[in-house]
Formats: C-alpha cells, sequence, structure tokens
C-alpha cells in the first residue's frame, strides 16, 4: 500500500473546481500537495485514449437475473422496490473492508458494484420497470478520475452505464441521480415503497421522507412501524426466493466445492509448515486457492486444532498445529459471483487416526452418512437432523457417557451437550443462505430438488469437561458436505474430498509421502 493513499488536491478544496452544483472534491488532511496548479488540471484532462468497450455480452446469469426479478415483479405488483448493494466499511481511519454486496441485489442483477441499488417502479398497466443505479465512469473534466479517493485512477477503472446495461440486460442510470429520480417517481404515483434495509443508512433516510408512514410515531418502541413491516416482508420474499437454486447456480456451487477441495489439498501439503508455524499458516495456505480461484474465502475460515476444534467458530487461528492431535477445518471457497462453499474436514495431523479419535471420527462420520441419507425431495427439512442426531445420541449411550436409553436422551436433548449445533443449512449466495426465510419455509418446510444444505454433525469433547473420561476432552470432529437435492434423491457436491476415516489416512499419505 503506498504510503499516500488519498489524493490530495485537495488539502484546499478550492484547488479543484467541481461543476456548477457539485460538491468539492476532498481530500485528508496533512496530504503533501495542498493545491492543483492550473497547468496540472489542464494537463490531466488531455491526452486519453477513447477505452469504451463495445463488443461486451451478457453476464451468464444476466436471463436467471431477470426471472427472478419477474418473480418479484409479481410479488409486490403496483409497489416501488428498492434493493441496495450497500456501502463500503470503514475498518480503520481512511482504510476500508474489501466490498461485498448484498446478496439480495446480486441475486436481482449479477452486479457486484458499490453504492449501486435496483429500482423496479411500477407500471401503471401493471407490472415493473427495472433500473440499476449504479457510479459511471469517473469524470475526467473535473478531476475527479484522479483527485477523489474513489476515482478510477486510484481504484480502477469501472463500466460505462452503457458497457453495463448491456453486461446486465437491464437500463443503467447514474446513481448520484436516483434519490432525485425515485422522489420526482413518488410525486407523480405515491405508490407503497419497500427496500431491503440495513444496507444503504443514507438511501433508507431519503426514502423516509418520501412516505408519511415512514416517519409515524411510536406508540412502543418494540412495535415496527407499517413501513418496517412492509420492509421485513420484503427482506423475507428475496430470501425465500433463494431456497430452490436454479440449473446456473448450481454449477456455481459446484465449482465453488471443486475449488475449496483443490484449498483442502494445498492445507494437507503444507500440514509440515503449519506444525512449523501455527494455524495461521493453514488459514493462508486456504485462503490463497480461494483467490487464484475466486473473490476469496466464503466466510472466515475455521483452522482448528487440537482443543481448538471443540470450539464451534474458533477463527482466531493463532494456535499450534501439533502432531497427534486432529486438525479441524471448515472451510469454503467463494466463487467470483459469490456463490460459496462450506465443508468441513477433521484430519489427523501426523496422518493417522489412535483409536480413541478413530472411534470419535467414525461416530460422526456415521451420523453424517445418516444425515446424507435422509436428503430427498419430499422428506422434512428435519429429517437429516434427526437422523444425524439419533446416531451420535446412540454411541453416547453406548459409552457411557449418558446413562439413560436413546429415546429420553432425544426427548430431554441431552446429547446437545455435546453436539451443540444443529446438523446442517441452506448454501448459496451466503453460507447461511435464506436465513430470513419464514420458518414454515425453512425449517418446517418439505425439501424440492434444486435446494442445497450442508450436513454436517459434531461431537466437541471440552478440555474442561469432567463429564467425560479425560482422554475424551479436548476431541473435537466435524464432518460437513453441501448436498443437492435432485428428482431421484441427492448429490454430494462436496464429494471430491475423502471422508471416511481409511480413506482420509490414505489421502493424506498420498499427499504427504
Amino acid at each position: 500500500m503506498t504510503q499516500d493513499r488519498t489524493p490530495a488536491a485537495a488539502e484546499n478544496p478550492e484547488s479543484a473546481v467541481p461543476d456548477e452544483g457539485e460538491q468539492p472534491i476532498k481530500g485528508r488532511k496533512n496530504g503533501l500537495y495542498p493545491e492543483v496548479s492550473d497547468e496540472l488540471a489542464a494537463l490531466m484532462k488531455s491526452g486519453w485514449a477513447d477505452t469504451e468497450l463495445r463488443d461486451l455480452q451478457p453476464i451468464e446469469q444476466a436471463p436467471y437475473a431477470a426471472r427472478r426479478r419477474a418473480a418479484l415483479s409479481a410479488r409486490f405488483p403496483g409497489e416501488r422496490l428498492v434493493v441496495p448493494a450497500g456501502n463500503l466499511k470503514t475498518r480503520s481511519n481512511d482504510d476500508d473492508y474489501s466490498f461485498r454486496p448484498s446478496s439480495e441485489y446480486v441475486h436481482l442483477t449479477g452486479d457486484q458494484t458499490q453504492d449501486a441499488l435496483l429500482v423496479l417502479e411500477p407500471r401503471p398497466d401493471g407490472g415493473h420497470d427495472a433500473t440499476a443505479y449504479l457510479l459511471p465512469r469517473s469524470d475526467r473534466e473535473n478531476g475527479e478520475f484522479w483527485l477523489d479517493g474513489q476515482g478510477e485512477l486510484w481504484v480502477g477503472r469501472r463500466h460505462s452505464l452503457t458497457e453495463a446495461a448491456v453486461l446486465l440486460g437491464l437500463e443503467c442510470r447514474d446513481v448520484r441521480k436516483a434519490a432525485e429520480e425515485i422522489a420526482a417517481a413518488a410525486a407523480a404515483d405515491p405508490a407503497p415503497t419497500r427496500i431491503v434495509r440495513r444496507h444503504d443508512a443514507a438511501l433508507e433516510a431519503v426514502l423516509a421522507e418520501l412516505e408519511a408512514d415512514r416517519t409515524e410515531q411510536r406508540t412502543d418502541p418494540e412495535t415496527p412501524t407499517a413501513a418496517e413491516q412492509r420492509d421485513e416482508e420484503l427482506k423475507v420474499f428475496l430470501s425465500e426466493l433463494r431456497l430452490v437454486k436454479d440449473d446456473w447456480e448450481i454449477g456455481q456451487l459446484q465449482a465453488a466445492c471443486d475449488s475449496t477441495a483443490r484449498g483442502f489439498t494445498d492445507v494437507v501439503r503444507e500440514l509440515a509448515q503449519a506444525v512449523a508455524s501455527s494455524e495461521r499458516w493453514i488459514e493462508g495456505t486456504f485462503w490463497r486457492r480461494a483467490r487464484v480461484e475466486g473473490n476469496d474465502v466464503g466466510y472466515g475460515s475455521i483452522c482448528a486444532a487440537g482443543p481448538h476444534a471443540t470450539t464451534l467458530h474458533w477463527v482466531r487461528n493463532d494456535g499450534q498445529v501439533r502432531p497427534g492431535e486432529l486438525l479441524l477445518l471448515d472451510a469454503g471457497v467463494e466463487t467470483h459471483t459469490l456463490y460459496t462453499a462450506d465443508v468441513t474436514r477433521t484430519l489427523p495431523i501426523n496422518g493417522t487416526f489412535n483409536p480413541l479419535q478413530r472411534r470419535v471420527y467414525d461416530a460422526v462420520y456415521d451420523a453424517q452418512e445418516a444425515g446424507i441419507a435422509a436428503v430427498r425431495p419430499g422428506a422434512r427439512y428435519r429429517d437429516f437432523h434427526e437422523a444425524a442426531q439419533r446416531v451420535l445420541a446412540e454411541r453416547l449411550v453406548a459409552w457411557g457417557l449418558l446413562d439413560v436409553d436413546v429415546e429420553k436422551v432425544l426427548e430431554l436433548g441431552l446429547q446437545r451437550r455435546w453436539t451443540l449445533h444443529g446438523t446442517g443449512h441452506m448454501l448459496g449466495l451466503d453460507v447461511h443462505d435464506c436465513a430470513h426465510a419464514r420458518t414454515e419455509a425453512y425449517v418446517d418446510s418439505v425439501l424440492e430438488p434444486g435446494m442445497v444444505l450442508t450436513v454436517e454433525p459434531g461431537l466437541y469433547f471440552q478440555p474442561d469437561d469432567l463429564t467425560v473420561p479425560e482422554e475424551y476432552r479436548g476431541i473435537g470432529v466435524r464432518i460437513e458436505d453441501d448436498i443437492l437435492v435432485t428428482e431421484e434423491g441427492s448429490r454430494n457436491l462436496s464429494a471430491g474430498l475423502p471422508r471416511r476415516a481409511d480413506q482420509v489416512e490414505e489421502w493424506m499419505r498420498g499427499l504427504t509421502g
């Protein structure tokens, strides 16, 4: 990173003169260049080649996104719908986190640009006109392209609105005019407006001024306003719209799983370096694969060695990696189109399970086998969880860790002391996809072809758990795969990685010698 990251035209805002009505381009305090000479401004305006791209084709997901927008339009006839991509978030001072757009926006457009939004404006004759509001190319006349911190010489070229319209199959307009144009449309047609909240606070504030019920007085701070209830209905619908994946999405998830398998292979090959350093080596090794083949990791990688494997979301990844212990690696590659895998393997660091580790591992494997077998169209969503939990409860009773019968264990949930979590969740653009769906549409639903979910039972014996024999303490095992519901039953998208204990050991020997 260069030392002077933010342009300095700008120590004195008057040095960058904007067009009438535009805001001054601001730099940061302590910039090294306090002003821009007229001669430099003139030099920077001239001598640039035409870089407009004229041979573009629509992106692969454009027709799929159009069908999703059609479903959204049909669900909310006569209403104005606003779906923001979101804004940059500050990491520290003037350093931002990498931008990741909202899943709702990506699903409906295929676009990934910051500060963007999708607006569905109701037509008098029914249906909606869809417009993507985006940042256009940087202005070279007012110097924004090199003076502004988000100018193209600082952060890279973006598509022109004409280019974006071709790629997305959507009308594209300047997002800086969005508030004005939405206000004008609302004045001409006071249709109810819904927005997906918690992605763009400034836009929410603008829309709050356009509808009277957004400013209604609360009689109870805990009771949502009518506008908030409408907005929540929009978010719920968009979450449920992602429950069944189309063929293109399934292809993306398969690609994510394939890349993830290669990332796990990388980790096994580099276990010796991890032993010599820490869990951080494992994290970095997998991240390298994610960045080379995709956008990023889909969530914070869990690289939990030894007793850290008993912490469900161990993401500090700063512990020692010791031969003779287990490594629980829970990680997923996020594709360039933002679909993520979510896979877990528990590996013997020295390549071989000891007898107790294998006993625990085999119990989790058998539970996962039972769970996967329960995934099929027409089955209840809960079936795979209950099947896996039954196997684990049976083993806990057989090992003498619980002294009541299995049915009583399951009735009282006693196995949860060591199983802790549910056996899976929906998967897609989010690692916990469709999270805002109604309970009856998700955990109380029936499985359909096209749904993708994880099956991930585990057993976790905490280091300080005095209810189990000492040799169990500090052992954590989870096995997780990504399962597609098909017309015939199911398909394991992450089957490229071995699961059975002897297969895991053979695979590791082949990679480490």
